[in-house]
């Protein structure tokens, strides 16, 4: 299926762009704020030290560059082709927390109050860890049962995909989610309880990993159950006289699997949480002492000079580093491994790396963090408090330059504007957000420049930016070659273009001959 988008620059929806953060606007209130005046003229003589010359050179080449662009612009088709290949479907059955229909083996221990909030919390943790498994190769469905989808959707949000459940014990209600799942175009379906708080992300993706070479996979519980079930196609005798709730069920249904000629794949075995002795396995996932796991996903590229002092910078509690090499050819592989972190590669591009990053990560909140910038101390704690806020969707910090100059202090105010009061920070500022925040608006764009540009724009539209009042420590590097003066040129000439429409294949190759 092959989808045109039309677009010229004067475009209602470019127009919008362009009143959010057009690059001429925010460079003229920017200018003010740091009492400049862009509108002066001075010979090139003297402008490698004056910051009012910085700011109306930026200015000027951002007004020929539109004016190049505006008066010679042909309509552009960006054209995208997917193609119909078949997906795969995620399906998390549950029940509404009603006192007294739910978790009834809890309610002698819990009270039929406390047994519906188990019920409720243990939704929210399976949801929440579907969400992030969640991508663009599977989709999300929730199969629900004992109330109106209204309350449903009030309870668990209005962007997952609800079916209610059929009737009939649990065989016959497995066997038509399948059924629904695998003749609406999904090539594989893989259902889960919401029982097992053990689940990860990781766990979900072997499942589906599994079905390329299996016909059915399972995920057994210790109490003889299963916390998964994985088709490639329908196969209602598979689930025929399966002893539900007691200790063969796993076994039986293995049975039906070797005399239905069908090839097994059995995952790790984890606990259910069905009686009040396993509740123990949800405490360790409820307490509020738990603090959220932090990824932090550094992509990097020929960086052993740097690697290991940002690494060391990361140390704090439930931290996951994951260093995402994108072919290096000196040590850095070797250094960020015996550093600690957990080292993978990827096709060179700084959004291919973080995005495999992503995907390989167990935390709750991701951080995406440049090989050459040094986080402050305490950011773990910073980060969970900020991440706890519904309406957050994403943060970063405030930047600072090291070693510190004239101008990298001009640099970094310009910055701040940019940041507090725009709300858009770079990658270069160690951007942040929770891990469903991420999967929900589709991780980074893979393309080769601007893709921190791209993501914040999608995140400014689903919630808030947070920029926290303390600072990364990033390189000078970029600056001290290229200098204040073409760094920002270089920079605010790559916004003007992007909003413009040049595609950032231009962008990038341009940008490469800067550096």
């Amino acid at each position: 299926m092959t989808k045109t988008i039309n677009i010229l620059p004067n475009d209602k929806y470019n127009r919008d762009l362009v009143n959010d953060v057009h690059p001429a606007n925010w460079i003229r209130h920017m200018s003010n704020h740091l009492n400049l005046d862009p509108a002066a003229e001075h010979s090139v003589e003297a402008q490698s030290s004056r910051p009012q010359d910085v700011m109306h050179r930026i200015r000027r080449a951002i007004q020929v560059c539109l004016h190049l662009r505006l008066t010679s612009c042909e309509r552009k088709s960006y054209t995208s082709t997917s193609t119909s290949t078949a997906g795969s479907r995620l399906i998390v059955f549950t029940r509404f927390p009603k006192p007294g229909t739910t978790k009834t083996r809890m309610i002698p221990e819990l009270g039929s109050e406390g047994a519906a909030n188990l019920q409720r919390k243990m939704t929210e943790h399976t949801l929440a860890i579907a969400r992030a498994a969640r991508n663009n190769n599977v989709s999300l469905s929730v199969y629900y049962t004992g109330s109106e989808l209204e309350d449903i959707k009030r309870w668990l949000g209005d962007d997952l995909d609800y079916n209610i459940q059929s009737e009939g014990d649990l065989g016959e209600r497995l066997n038509n989610a399948f059924s629904s799942s695998l003749s609406n175009s999904a090539g594989k379906a893989v259902i889960i309880g919401t029982d097992c708080p053990d689940i990860t992300t990781t766990i979900i993706a072997s499942a589906f990993e599994a079905l390329n070479d299996s016909d059915v996979v399972l995920g057994p519980a210790n109490d003889g159950g299963y916390y998964l079930i994985g088709l490639n196609s329908p196969c209602p005798q598979l689930l025929k006289d399966v002893p539900w709730g007691s200790e063969n069920t796993f076994k039986s249904t293995a049975m039906n699997a070797t005399d239905l000629s069908l090839s097994l794949h059995s995952l790790e075995p984890l606990s259910d949480v069905d009686y009040p002795k396993d509740l123990p396995v949800w405490k360790k996932h409820s307490s509020p002492d738990r603090k959220d796991k932090i990824s932090v996903i550094i992509p990097a590229l020929n960086e052993a000079l740097l690697i290991e002092k940002t690494i060391k910078s990361t140390a704090g509690d439930n931290i996951e580093v994951i260093v995402v090499d994108g072919g290096s050819s000196d040590d850095t592989k070797k250094i960020a491994s015996k550093a600690g972190a957990t080292v993978i590669t990827s096709a060179k591009g700084r959004a291919s790396q973080m995005n495999e990053g992503a995907q390989k990560a167990s935390g709750d909140i991701l951080l995406f963090l440049h090989a050459d910038t040094i986080l402050p101390a305490k950011y773990d704690d910073l980060i969970r408090v900020v991440a706890k806020s519904n309406q957050l969707a994403a943060g970063a910090f405030h930047l600072s330059i090291t070693p510190s100059t004239q101008s990298t202090r001009i640099t970094e105010r310009m910055v701040k504007f940019r940041s507090t009061f725009m709300k858009m920070p770079y990658g270069d500022q160690a951007i942040f957000m929770r891990k469903e925040t991420f999967e929900k608006v589709g991780g980074y764009q893979d393309i080769p420049i601007m893709e921190d540009f791209d993501i914040i724009r999608k995140l400014k539209r689903t919630g808030h930016i947070k920029i926290l009042s303390e600072a990364v420590k990033t390189s000078n590097r970029r600056w001290e070659k290229l200098g204040l003066i073409q760094t920002t040129f270089v920079n605010q000439l790559m916004i003007a273009g992007y909003y413009l429409g040049i595609s950032t294949e231009k962008l990038a190759d341009f940008y490469r001959r800067q550096k």
